[in-house]
């Protein structure tokens, strides 16, 4: 019997078990479109909020200009400028998956 693949929700979270990668990167490393990472990252987050034993983290966007911190931002995706300075340069947030201790 062949073994079993894992769905691309799994492989997100195995990926990010661990370290903080960007929804960039994980696409990068699926061979998924950006915009399809960020949707499984939503249900993943319910996911994870269900286990006791693990932590969704999230390391913030930031402003590349003035260093602005998106921090409480709801949303997963890369804010498309920043509210202080209004330059487009911000650096995307970083997603993670942590044993609670």
């Amino acid at each position: 019997m062949p073994a079993q693949r894992q769905t691309i929700r799994q492989q997100i979270a195995e990926s990010l078990t661990g370290t903080l990668l960007s929804a960039h990167q994980l696409a990068g490393m699926l061979g998924i479109r950006e915009r399809e990472v960020e949707e499984h990252l939503t249900h993943i987050v319910k996911t994870v909020a269900r286990d006791r034993t693990k932590q969704f983290v999230i390391d913030p966007a930031s402003c590349i200009g003035c260093g602005y911190v998106f921090r409480g931002r709801t949303k997963l995706t890369t804010p498309s400028r920043c509210p202080t300075c209004k330059s487009e340069g911000v650096s995307p947030p970083r997603f993670g998956i942590q044993t609670r201790s």
